[in-house]
């Protein structure tokens, strides 16, 4: 037996003077071989994890002085006596007769539930003893290649999967009670958790409402007990009379008498508990898989091959943040000793997260501004100060500080990746403008990338207007054949007063025609376009540029990290400046964008109208209403925000699909009322925006789709109805669509409960009437709800953060600071010590990141 040949040789090896001179090759190589053999053979949890933390299968007994090795082959023998032990007492326990019976059971027919049935006993792997992590599921006994199906929709396809698929709570069954002081719940009472121990005295199938199901009574010493599981009369088999179980759950009364109502159960054996008995751990399921199968696998896994996982994270960072090791985090992430040890399991999992994803980014740009040279640019300030001199308007000090580090970047041989965040109306485009005439004065293209068409065309009348206040002649417009197209509508435009020649800058957009999108690939290729402006029709393979030095991403969370590099890809190394208007506190920023330097225009120019911002309660919608008229009546026009569904994109469509049919039937019939949500068709958005942004229609009543959009300068009311359902930063967002003109604006919020229902949520929303900085409400926001408004969907390109919250900047400061001085001393992560990272990293981040 391989316990036997264990204790043989450190007896061998404790006679010998501790001289690693009891097997051929040293004891470490005999462990290393041996480990998995000996682990698989101990069947109790808690000695199992005692072995995992001897860490058999990595010893370095080698390199210990005799002290230490004495130590440790002391505690192994100490393991040894405590597992012999508890063998004998199994055996014992096995071979004991059970007491008489003294009550009659009524068995019930085969399970109708075969595969549950089928699974409620199944405790073993395949039994081959070659599982590794990377095994499929499939290698444990009861997953079979459909159960298995149903474990890939959660993302779970390998043992190393399932050893990190977490609970998303616990139900706590921990606190054991008597039967006779349990307490049955009424409806002024808060349901509560009970868990008792007793023997089973009777089990049958009984029927309830014309349906079978099971009843059992169970006995302690203080009481009996009725537990009662409706239609699964199959259960009934599984509690033979003077069986010790457990039952966990809550309490009724039927008749004068308590009864547990399907109440999680288990049998009471030598093994530890799972269902009951403890803090019980809760995972995200979808249909087809079962809690108590569940449970079983994970306490598999974690019990037989946990033991495999090594710990990739550099002893001193574990140290200085006292995280657990990380195989004891997994254990006790699913099956946690008490809600303290939860809670620290979470954690270490957590920092590993953010931990695992800083790096990458800091990665990503370390291999984007050092794997190939830059294009240092020339920064010729004539260009940049006759653009000044005759705008309309001085930049204000935030733009002059963010331009200087733009420029101070350009000039560098290394690629610029710089985030510029600035609100809506701050003077982002003008700084992008002067970027791209830098890029331009140099002999490279600019590309300008926007997420929608109607944005792009926005940017791209912007720009042109700039250009056409500052050019030393009046723009003209391409020419097709023997018609020229109007200024307004034509897609390439040429400015006289920039370069030597007239600057062409040009519109790509998918609704262009295919004679208009060849002409312009065409133009883009042969370097006759200095500057396109576009949506994703700019990443297309169709588009080659002939010398692309910048590239500038509008929006850029509504882009992911793929087509950001895609546009990259478009031009040798080219310079990258990537803008939002969302407000970002600076901690997530640096956190989320850690692949990009951050710059932001933290002033708005001067004389810009405040939005007045009003709370209403909900008995005053008509209010709202009839000031929206009035609004409409004096040529204006108005947005209306549906509440947030957040469970469903389809839900929140159809509500608001709802929402427009009632306003337009029954409060706005006499106007023009248009909808926009999630689940349409791009191009149909695209046409509702127009037909808006045209005045063809008064209201636009919208869901979360309209935080981002174009300059309506008619706009000036916008009426948020369930406003109690966003962030704060989201309706800033909102806000932001209005105030685009000269007329006085209003922002009118309605919560979906009165401030006397929700005080909180009124008190928070009453933060907008007095308060218009993005960033302070961004603060606000963070501190209030966390951060998750901010990004709802995962940017593709990124590892997920599965346990990880961004509301908690202490881990994710932490996280980050630690990230940095590991990458300070070592970026490639070549130290021995570093090596189990460098792999770890290397499975998660794309492989164009080089960690190997």
């Amino acid at each position: 037996m391989i316990i036997d040949s264990l204790r043989k040789v450190l007896e061998l090896e404790a006679t010998k003077g501790y001289s690693d001179k009891a097997v051929i090759g040293g004891l470490d190589k005999y462990l290393h071989r041996q480990a998995g053999q000996i682990r698989q053979a101990v069947s109790s949890p808690r000695l199992g994890a005692v072995f995992d933390r001897l860490n058999l299968a990595e010893s370095n007994y080698g390199s210990w002085d005799t002290d230490q090795r004495k130590k440790w082959i002391a505690k192994l023998f100490s393991w040894l006596d405590e597992l012999e032990k508890t063998t004998e007492q199994a055996l014992s326990l096995r071979h004991r007769r059970p007491s008489p019976v003294t009550m009659t059971v009524e068995l019930a027919p085969p399970a109708s539930n075969p595969e549950e049935s089928r699974t409620l006993h199944q405790e073993r792997f395949s039994g081959k003893g070659q599982e590794t992590l990377d095994s499929p599921i499939t290698v444990i006994r009861g997953i079979t290649g459909k159960v298995a199906a149903r474990f890939a929709r959660l993302g779970v396809r390998t043992i190393s999967d399932l050893l990190y698929f977490t609970p998303r709570r616990y139900i706590d069954y921990s606190q054991r009670s008597p039967i006779a002081e349990l307490e049955a719940d009424t409806e002024q009472t808060i349901k509560k958790e009970q868990t008792i121990i007793g023997s089973v005295w009777e089990s049958r199938v009984k029927t309830f409402g014309n349906r079978p199901g099971t009843e059992v009574t169970v006995a302690d010493e203080s009481g009996t007990v009725r537990a009662v599981w409706f239609n699964q009369p199959y259960l009934a088999r599984n509690f033979p009379t003077n069986t010790r179980i457990v039952l966990s759950g809550t309490v009724a009364e039927f008749r004068g008498k308590k009864v547990f109502q399907s109440p999680q159960w288990e049998l009471l054996t030598d093994q530890e508990l799972i269902h009951t008995g403890r803090l019980v751990p809760i995972y995200p399921l979808t249909q087809g898989l079962y809690p108590r199968q569940v449970r079983k696998w994970t306490k598999q896994v974690t019990d037989k091959l946990l033991w495999q996982l090594s710990d990739f994270l550099p002893q001193g960072i574990s140290r200085r943040c006292d995280l657990l090791e990380l195989r004891e985090a997994i254990r006790q992430a699913h099956y946690p000793d008490d809600q303290l040890m939860a809670q620290k399991a979470r954690e270490r999992l957590a920092f590993d997260e953010l931990l695992l994803f800083q790096l990458g980014v800091l990665a990503r740009k370390r291999d984007w501004q050092e794997g190939q040279p830059g294009n240092a640019f020339v920064i010729r300030r004539e260009v940049i100060d006759g653009f000044l001199a005759r705008l309309p308007f001085t930049l204000t000090r935030a733009q002059e500080r963010v331009l200087e580090d733009i420029l101070a970047d350009l000039r560098q041989a290394r690629a610029m990746s710089r985030l510029l965040q600035g609100e809506v109306g701050s003077g982002k485009t003008v700084v992008a403008t002067l970027t791209l005439l830098t890029a331009v004065a140099n002999g490279f293209q600019g590309a300008f990338m926007a997420p929608t068409e109607i944005l792009a065309e926005q940017h791209f009348h912007n720009i042109c207007s700039y250009l056409a206040k500052t050019s030393t002649q009046d723009n003209h417009p391409e020419k097709h054949g023997d018609q020229a197209t109007s200024a307004q509508s034509s897609h390439i435009r040429h400015y006289d007063g920039f370069l030597s020649r007239p600057l062409a800058i040009a519109l790509l957009v998918g609704s262009l025609s295919d004679q208009e999108k060849r002409n312009l690939h065409h133009k883009i290729e042969q370097g006759e376009i200095d500057i396109a402006i576009g949506t994703h029709a700019l990443i297309q393979k169709e588009v080659e540029f002939r010398r692309l030095g910048l590239a500038v991403i509008d929006e850029q969370q509504r882009f992911g990290v793929l087509q950001r590099s895609a546009l990259r890809q478009k031009g040798f190394n080219p310079h990258v400046l990537v803008m939002t208007a969302t407000p970002i506190p600076r901690t997530l920023a640096l956190t989320l964008y850690g692949d990009l330097d951050l710059s932001v225009i933290d002033e708005l120019p001067p004389g810009r109208q405040i939005i007045r911002t009003e709370y209403l309660e909900p008995q005053h919608v008509e209010k709202a209403y009839a000031f929206l008229r009035q609004q409409v009546s004096n040529g204006k026009q108005a947005f209306i925000i549906c509440p947030l569904i957040e469970e469903s994109e389809a839900l929140e469509a159809k509500a608001a699909t709802s929402e427009h049919e009632y306003l337009s039937t029954q409060v706005f019939p006499d106007l023009k009322l248009g909808l926009l949500h999630g689940r349409m068709h791009p191009g149909d958005k695209e046409q509702v925006m127009r037909r808006f942004r045209d005045g063809e229609l008064d209201i636009l009543v919208s869901t979360s789709v309209v935080e981002v959009g174009i300059d309506i300068p008619t706009a000036t009311v916008m009426l948020i109805e369930g406003a109690d359902h966003f962030g704060l930063s989201q309706l800033h967002q909102f806000r932001g669509r209005v105030g685009r003109g000269k007329d006085q604006s209003y922002c009118l919020l309605i919560p979906e409960r009165a401030a006397v229902e929700a005080p909180e949520a009124s008190d928070r929303l009453r933060l907008m009437e007095n308060i218009h900085d993005g960033f302070v409400l961004a603060q606000k926001d963070l501190d209030l709800r966390g951060p998750g408004q901010f990004f709802g969907t995962q940017q593709s390109g990124l590892p997920e953060l599965k346990i990880a919250k961004l509301s908690n900047l202490r881990l994710l400061e932490l996280a980050r600071h630690e990230a940095m001085i590991l990458f300070q001393s070592d970026h490639s992560l070549r130290k021995a010590d570093h090596g189990p990272l460098r792999q770890r990293l290397s499975q998660l981040w794309p492989s164009s990141i080089e960690w190997s």
